[in-house]
Parts: structure tokens; C-alpha cells; sequence
């Protein structure tokens, strides 16, 4: 609303980049991501292995989402879920859950389209 573009249907914005200013707009379907990656991530203990199952919670009052985490190192990790999820938003929380169990979480750094 407001960038003063005309289209057919609804655009929604899918991201903003500041340094150059540009924002890029597309259709609902669009939003859909296919993971994340998360830095800043602190563990309550630390993954053993390669990767994990568990869900990741990237909105207030959302449901988990079930996915597969991989640790990147330097505090990163890359998480995919097993189906596509709408509107993963930069800079917002992604906690990781196990069941009830709480097993740690960092901030969005960028959605996984591909």
C-alpha cells in the first residue's frame, strides 16, 4: 500500500534491501518460504550431530513449525522445513522447539526461497 505501483492483484512485500533502497514486491504466493537462516543462535545444549528434527516458532502465538536445523558454526544455522511456510521475516525471533522442551534460538537473518 502506497509505493504507487498498479497491479492486478494484491503485492506484498517479500523483501526491503536498505543499502540500495530497492523493495521488492510479488503475489501472495511468493511469501512462502522453504527455511531460514538464523545467527545469534544460543542452544540450551548444544546439537549433537549434523542436524536435528525439531519445530521452529517464527511468529508470536504460530504454531511450530516442524523442520530439520543444521548448525552452520560462528552461531548460524540453517533451518529447512518440511513444507513451505508463508512470510519468514528478517530480523524477527526463531526459537526451536523439541515437543515442550525449549532447545534454543536466534534471530532471522535472511528467508530460504530456494
Amino acid at each position: 500500500k502506497g509505493l504507487g505501483i498498479a497491479a492486478p492483484r494484491p503485492l506484498y512485500v517479500l523483501e526491503i534491501d536498505p543499502t540500495s533502497a530497492r523493495v521488492v514486491v510479488g503475489e501472495k504466493e511468493e511469501l512462502r518460504c522453504l527455511g531460514l537462516v538464523a545467527s545469534s543462535v544460543n542452544w540450551i545444549e548444544a546439537p549433537e550431530g549434523d542436524e536435528i528434527s525439531a519445530q521452529v516458532q517464527v511468529r508470536y502465538r504460530s504454531p511450530g513449525v516442524p523442520c530439520v536445523v543444521r548448525p552452520l558454526g560462528h552461531g548460524a544455522c540453517e533451518v529447512r522445513f518440511t513444507q513451505a511456510y508463508p512470510a519468514v521475516t528478517p530480523g524477527q525471533a526463531a526459537v526451536f522447539y523439541r515437543g515442550d522442551e525449549v532447545l534454543g534460538g536466534g534471530w532471522i537473518a535472511s528467508a530460504l526461497r530456494t
